[in-house]
């Protein structure tokens, strides 16, 4: 995936949407701060998610940190090689690295997220 034609959540999740299909992951940013990525508590299955929520929550060797759900909807499917292989993250997190795919119930919500210039301002602003 380019990282241009994503649109990013100020929690560094990226969303790529498909008509009402959100596939999300981390940002290269995000991954790059936590360092290595050991384990992701991945969501179920139709586990109802909400713009501004935990989605899943994820361990490195620094932290353990939320994935924030950038839009609202069911969860469709989950990248369930993340279960054994969380590094697939730090290495692809733009491609192989997605973490779940949503049935969005609006797709209203990608309007309110950031194209790659107006997150790569945001990541500026916040290393200040």
């Amino acid at each position: 995936m380019n990282p241009d034609d994503l649109k990013y959540h100020k929690e560094h999740a990226w969303v790529k949407a498909s008509g009402k299909r959100a596939t999300i992951g981390i940002t290269d940013y995000a991954q790059d701060s936590l360092g290595d990525i050991v384990y992701i508590d991945l969501p179920e299955v139709e586990t109802i998610a909400e713009a501004g929520n935990e989605l899943a929550e994820i361990e490195s060797t620094k932290a353990t940190s939320s994935i924030i759900s950038p839009v609202s909807g069911t969860v469709i499917e989950v990248n369930e090689k993340l279960a054994d292989s969380p590094e697939i993250i730090n290495e692809d997190p733009y491609g192989k690295g997605w973490v779940a795919i949503i049935e969005m119930d609006d797709t209203y919500e990608l309007d309110e997220l950031m194209d790659i210039d107006d997150y790569e301002k945001f990541v500026e602003e916040e290393a200040k």
